[in-house]
């Protein structure tokens, strides 16, 4: 179940292929995130749009080429001015005259592009883990070795256009984990494998090859410089696919803030949401000013401890009290909350254990 629901959600067409889209929220102000590269689609800011939907109105649309969004045949339909295209339309169709652009990773390149040369469309912007046409890139990431013939596909020698033809799920597995590179990422890997399923590796590899086709727009180190809005940059120093070095070269162009994620990987947004959310609303907050960030509720100078109770196993129940009331022993003054999941048809519920 999603911890927020959208109030609004359709279909976009351009030259007949569809992009959906979901808003959240009714806000007074208006961020839009943007998807990045399609081996994943909106859900990646799963993390992001309960908590900025409270705040703001929020837009979110799935990339084509994966989620509900089209998964056209010809190359050239993911061309980068096609997605840049691709978030005009998404804006329009939601009435979205300006706003902040979140972009991770493909998704900030696309913001940059908008926020160079659409620049009426944007209050501000943040790219996170983001891909750029300036800067360092690995070697691995080259389109030569996408196209290269290799006897072996290990590591990264799986980023190839062979590979992806021949065994797909092997390569979403293995650039998943590479997305989320930080330590007790599980959740994240999973959620990134079964997003990476909802495409292939035929559709990944047309819009890899379509990076080729040269862009009517200036995307040089020139277009860095026209972007004159306030700009938020999230880098982790550990990112396996877009180096911390290329985030530092357009920071250095733009005057961006930069907030390094010490040993983080490529998606701080899905692996630290609870940091990333208050960078971002701190700077909104700075740039625009509104809304502010929520204070921190005063600590209670009751001790408290939550108790979270498993049926499995027989006398369980026994067991908890037993333990709670050694707590109590130890703490006179704590206050134990027990989350109690019920045998049966009894339903999850919440009850506070006295001591006695």
């Amino acid at each position: 179940m999603r911890a927020a629901l959208p109030v609004q959600d359709g279909f976009v067409e351009r030259d007949g292929v569809k992009i959906y889209y979901e808003v959240y929220g009714n806000g007074p102000q208006t961020i839009v995130f943007v998807p990045p590269w399609s081996i994943v689609h909106s859900r990646v800011y799963k993390a992001q749009l309960p908590y900025f939907s409270e705040r703001f109105r929020c837009v979110t649309y799935d990339g084509r080429g994966n989620g509900k969004s089209d998964r056209p045949a010809d190359v050239a339909a993911y061309s980068l001015d096609n997605y840049v295209a691709d978030l005009v339309s998404v804006m329009d169709a939601t009435d979205t005259e300006r706003a902040v652009l979140v972009g991770l990773s493909f998704g900030g390149m696309i913001a940059s592009v908008i926020a160079a040369h659409h620049a009426e469309r944007v209050t501000a912007a943040v790219l996170v883990g983001t891909s750029a046409s300036i800067g360092p890139s690995y070697p691995y990431m080259a389109p030569g070795h996408f196209q290269a013939k290799h006897e072996s596909f290990e590591g990264w020698n799986r980023y190839n256009r062979e590979y992806w033809l021949a065994d797909y799920p092997d390569f979403a597995q293995f650039f998943v984990r590479n997305i989320f590179s930080d330590p007790h990422s599980t959740k994240q890997i999973e959620d990134g494998i079964e997003w990476a399923g909802e495409t292939t590796g035929a559709v990944l590899a047309r819009i890899v090859e379509a990076r080729s086709i040269a862009s009517k727009f200036d995307v040089s180190e020139a277009m860095y410089r026209k972007i004159h809005c306030p700009l938020l940059m999230i880098h982790g120093d550990n990112d396996q696919l877009q180096p911390h070095t290329r985030a530092e070269a357009v920071a250095k162009v733009t005057g961006a803030e930069l907030v390094t994620i010490p040993g983080g990987g490529h998606s701080p947004m899905g692996r630290f949401p609870a940091k990333c959310n208050a960078l971002i609303l701190n700077f909104i907050h700075r740039k625009l000013g509104t809304p502010a960030p929520r204070k921190a509720a005063k600590p209670s100078r009751t001790k408290r401890a939550l108790y979270l109770s498993s049926p499995i196993g027989l006398g369980h129940g026994r067991r908890d009290i037993a333990i709670t009331r050694e707590l109590r022993k130890l703490h006179p003054e704590l206050q134990v909350d027990c989350i109690h999941a019920g045998l049966g048809a009894e339903a999850l519920r919440l009850r506070r254990l006295h001591h006695r």
